[in-house]
């Protein structure tokens, strides 16, 4: 092989290891900007207060099992059905 088909070879190597660096680091970019997404929430403009307060609405309280009742009739947060 003479010297300048050597270089030429040499040539082509480089640009390729140039290039598949560049395209890498593209992609890799690329994909590290997709995968990294924010969500914004809002928070609410009121606090809660902490306190509960049953709803004793004749319609709800029919619907409502004697534990939830019992629960909410004690000032507790109901945990059940």
């Amino acid at each position: 092989m003479n010297i300048a088909k050597k270089w030429i070879l040499t040539t082509v190597l480089a640009g390729s290891m140039i290039g598949g660096a560049a395209g890498g680091a593209l992609i890799s970019s690329s994909v590290g900007q997709a995968a990294t997404t924010t969500t914004t929430t809002t928070a609410p403009s009121t606090a809660p207060s902490g306190t509960f307060h049953s709803n004793e609405n004749a319609t709800h309280e029919a619907g409502e099992s004697a534990a939830r009742e019992a629960q909410e009739n004690a000032g507790q947060m109901p945990t059940v059905p």
